[in-house]
């Protein structure tokens, strides 16, 4: 199934949205809560799946809906249609602060991996699917980088990272990084988990248990900030009981 031709402009900075336009009868699909915005003539539907496999049964669609549930995300996903006669907008935005970072996905030979939280929206016709690392390295880290989501299609897709993005080429290399500064990369490069390195490297380097290695020739785009790295940094404010206990902000954290 050919993907919907989205036209699209992402506005702001360290807090981002994107505005999709669609043409009448062009739908994007998005994440249950990720829309900001839409204007007349735009109607959505919350469905149990992306659409792509207009035959599919509803055993398929359940067994599609289920393992959802396994990456953390709704069980539904939300289609937006333009049912007018013109040129309509509807806007979406990440769940935390950060960068949107649109991918066509002719240009990543129709396939791209993402982290289970990573996906923001994409064109009607994009096929979402669920895969697991069978890595051993990654199973023993328990979920993080062996759960992880599987874009295919012909259209634009939209990811979300936290922070700054990095977009890394690799030619026959190998790059280690952060388990969770992973957001998406090409099935072309090996994706393992390993241990850091000696017992001592492990408790006193501040860098964790593990390392996210990626091995091959591809691409590959990293977070700077990963949500688990901006609860950790504003931890330290969950503990004050004065003023900030009433803020938002701190209403927020003991909720964490």
């Amino acid at each position: 199934m050919m993907s919907h031709d989205v036209d699209y402009k992402i506005f702001g900075n360290d807090i981002q949205f994107v505005e999709v336009e669609l043409d009448p009868g062009e739908t994007v699909i998005a994440e249950a809560g990720a829309m900001v915005y839409m204007e007349e003539g735009i109607s959505f539907e919350v469905k149990m799946g992306d659409g792509s496999s207009p035959n599919q049964g509803l055993m398929d669609k359940l067994l599609s809906a289920g393992s959802r549930l396994i990456t953390g995300e709704s069980l539904f996903i939300t289609h937006f249609t333009n049912r007018g006669h013109g040129k309509s907008r509807v806007a979406f935005a990440a769940p935390y602060p950060g960068t949107i970072v649109p991918v066509d996905l002719n240009d990543v030979r129709n396939s791209l991996i993402v982290q289970k939280d990573g996906f923001l929206c994409a064109a009607f016709g994009t096929k979402l699917t669920v895969t697991l690392n069978r890595k051993i390295g990654s199973g023993l880290v328990g979920g993080e980088g062996f759960i992880l989501e599987k874009l295919e299609g012909d259209g634009k897709a939209f990811i979300h990272a936290g922070g700054t993005v990095i977009e890394r080429q690799l030619n026959n290399q190998t790059l280690r990084i952060d388990t969770g500064c992973v957001v998406a990369f090409e099935p072309t490069l090996d994706f393992d988990i390993e241990t850091t390195g000696s017992l001592k490297s492990m408790v006193f380097g501040g860098e964790g248990l593990f390392l996210a290695t990626m091995r091959g020739t591809g691409k590959v785009w990293l977070q700077s900030m990963p949500i688990r790295k901006l609860i950790r940094a504003l931890a330290p404010f969950s503990k004050n009981r004065g003023k900030e206990a009433s803020s938002i902000l701190g209403s927020f954290l003991e909720g964490i």
